[in-house]
């Protein structure tokens, strides 16, 4: 609990109006690839414009790339790459939600290596080779709360050709620069706002859970988790509640950091196993329909009894004195948010894909396995899956 390494290069300016502040700080480059969703709403809402006038403010010129996907896959980050340098950029601005800045760090990679990306990815049939050249320098500007990938180097990619969704990065990936302004989330629609936000939580619960939580990850998870079950309903509300908007952004971006110190367990394995066999599933949907199991599956086992009260006080039960009692804490929350009767049926699963999914979990993100405070056997997530299915 006492022992832990954090150690962080990025110069964070959270808070509302920070991108106003973007064209007076130095730039890590000349020209910028501003790395953009496929949808309308980052053009749509201002939030290009603003930023390629921020960056012609600070002196750096740049080339939009709008092709990136809610799970990204492995032929968009090459075409990024290509398109970098193509266009002789030599940073990268990842402007957008969890995919797009998951998507900065490979590009990020590849646009200065050789190969494709699977050589380098670690997991699942990745060739997990080492990367020689050290990136393009990347600014992330967040447009939702749920990742906190602002605060790490690491990203998840799909192939589709394999049914993998595996993360990629490292350290040297990590933003140097990085803005959290809460004004560029009011027009996240309600539903969205909820299963982002729910990442969020997760991230957080989900090192609370860890054998490797310690004193600070601790602290700061429970900050996050007390901020996220207090404000959540209140954005999917009313999504122009900047109030609402600033604290679950807190809890997203605090969540980058206790991740860090602290790694997130299995049920991030299992969902991305979900979203790699059916590709169109939100990642924050599919943890929602099996958060409920998992954590029970833990609370059976008593393994970490006290981390359970603990986040049911931060979320509001302020007597809890039972780790059944984060379960009453979680439904209720997703209750509050519209999303308690998510299930797997609903998204096209079958109630036979147990087991597959079960495989796929450990072949693609084995490692958060090991934070798990027990042990859990891929008979025992496969039955996590069917208590989620309806």
């Amino acid at each position: 609990m006492m022992k832990f390494n954090f150690n962080n290069p990025t110069d964070l300016y959270f808070g509302t109006g920070s991108l106003n502040e973007l064209g007076s700080l130095t730039m890590p480059g000349k020209k910028a690839l501003v790395l953009i969703s496929n949808g309308r709403s980052t053009i749509e809402n201002g939030y290009l414009d603003r930023t390629l006038v921020e960056l012609k403010r600070a002196g750096a010129e740049a080339a939009v790339f709008a092709k990136i996907m809610e799970n990204p896959v492995k032929e968009v980050i090459m075409e990024g790459a290509d398109f970098a340098r193509e266009n002789g950029c030599d940073f990268i601005v990842a402007l957008g939600g969890g995919a797009v800045i998951d998507s900065s760090a490979a590009i990020s990679a590849m646009a200065v290596n050789e190969g494709v990306l699977w050589d380098y990815v670690c997991g699942g049939t990745g060739k997990c080779r080492p990367i020689i050249n050290k990136g393009l320098p990347v600014v992330a500007i967040a447009t939702t709360s749920g990742t906190g990938s602002e605060m790490n180097g690491f990203g998840v990619i799909s192939n589709l050709e394999t049914n993998e969704k595996i993360g990629f990065g490292g350290p040297a990936f990590t933003p140097v620069l990085a803005i959290v302004d809460p004004e560029l989330m009011l027009t996240v629609p309600p539903k969205y706002t909820a299963y982002q936000g729910f990442d969020a939580l997760f991230h957080n619960t989900e090192v609370m859970m860890s054998k490797g939580v310690n004193i600070l990850s601790e602290t700061i998870a429970l900050s996050a988790i007390e901020s996220i079950a207090k404000y959540l309903p209140r954005a999917v509300k009313d999504g122009r509640d900047l109030e609402a908007r600033e604290h679950v952004a807190y809890g997203s971006t605090m969540a980058g950091i206790t991740m860090q110190l602290t790694s997130t367990t299995a049920q991030h394995s299992m969902e991305h196993s979900m979203s790699a066999y059916h590709h169109e599933l939100p990642h924050g949907a599919g943890l929602i329909m099996i958060s409920k199991a998992f954590a029970e599956f833990f609370i059976e086992k008593h393994v970490c009894d006290e981390q359970f009260i603990k986040m049911a006080k931060a979320m509001g039960l302020k007597h809890a004195d039972r780790p059944e009692d984060f379960i009453t804490a979680l439904v209720r929350l997703q209750e509050a948010c519209g999303v308690a009767d998510l299930k797997m049926s609903d998204f096209g699963f079958s109630a036979d894909e147990a087991m597959t999914l079960a495989k796929g979990a450990r072949s693609m993100q084995g490692g958060l396995f090991e934070a798990n405070p027990c042990e859990m056997t891929d008979e025992d997530c496969a039955a996590i899956f069917e208590k989620s299915y309806c």
